[in-house]
């Protein structure tokens, strides 16, 4: 499902199935059918930069649905099955084949950790829709936990490491993802950015350097946002506990 966008209610959701939203959908599903291949072919770059497609084409699909009021109760089990594959499974296998296979049951046991944490985590998600703080999810979404194995995946293999020679970390970064999904930590939602309104100029140009801050080094950069990203739950529920706020629900 698109976790960074909020879905409407089932009882508003119109039935039917309408071919544009669901084509970005598919074009998410296809990049993480394809990171899984690569993959298997040992393409691991490839792997990585086809899961961060999938994630840009999975932000984009509920937008556009919301932008042409194509919403359907079709397209948002069609998007949260797409997102199993691409942020669920197409992660765990990257990370196994290229770095995990050689430790046994441990490697695979770390896998399975981090798929079944996304199935947990969606399924929490699609439930618990209505009843959390909309400006918060809950546990790290699955995109930004696949980002974090894809970053971590392709900043390693831009420096000529190999996955055997790191496979401990990861392993850690594995279930350390995991555990942040099904996790009840707040991590900050960016709901509240509304793109139809009108915005100073500054912003653009805030926008603009950001982009090319990325451009500069993107295996790099990304999985720096990314694991910022991550560490911004903990970082989060700690300074609230610390202040004695109530946790966010």
């Amino acid at each position: 499902m698109d976790e960074f966008n909020h879905r409407k209610p089932l009882s508003l959701r119109r039935r039917g199935i309408y071919l544009l939203p669901n084509l970005f959908t598919t074009g998410a599903l296809f990049a993480g059918f394809y990171a899984i291949v690569q993959a298997m072919n040992g393409n691991f770059e490839h792997s990585a930069v086809a899961i961060f497609i999938a994630m840009v084409l999975d932000g984009l699909d509920g937008r556009v649905a919301r932008l042409t009021h194509t919403q359907s109760e079709f397209g948002a089990e069609y998007d949260s099955l797409s997102d199993m594959v691409s942020f669920g499974v197409a992660p765990s296998l990257v990370v196994y084949e290229w770095a995990l296979k050689g430790l046994g049951k441990w490697g695979w046991f770390a896998a399975f950790i981090y798929c079944a944490a996304t199935a947990l985590r969606l399924a929490r998600f699609n439930t618990n829709i209505e009843v959390v703080d909309k400006h918060y999810f809950q546990g790290l979404p699955s995109p930004a936990a696949a980002a974090l194995i894809a970053g971590f995946v392709w900043l390693m293999l831009d420096y000529d490491i190999s996955g055997e020679s790191v496979h401990w970390y990861a392993v850690a970064l594995a279930v350390f993802a995991g555990l942040s999904m099904v996790s009840n930590l707040p991590f900050y939602s960016f709901k509240d950015f509304n793109m139809r309104k009108s915005v100073p100029f500054v912003v653009i140009f805030l926008a603009a350097l950001f982009f090319i801050f990325i451009s500069s080094y993107p295996p790099g950069v990304l999985f720096g946002l990314f694991m910022c990203y991550a560490l911004s739950g903990y970082v989060l529920w700690g300074w609230r506990r610390r202040n004695k706020q109530p946790p966010i629900a």
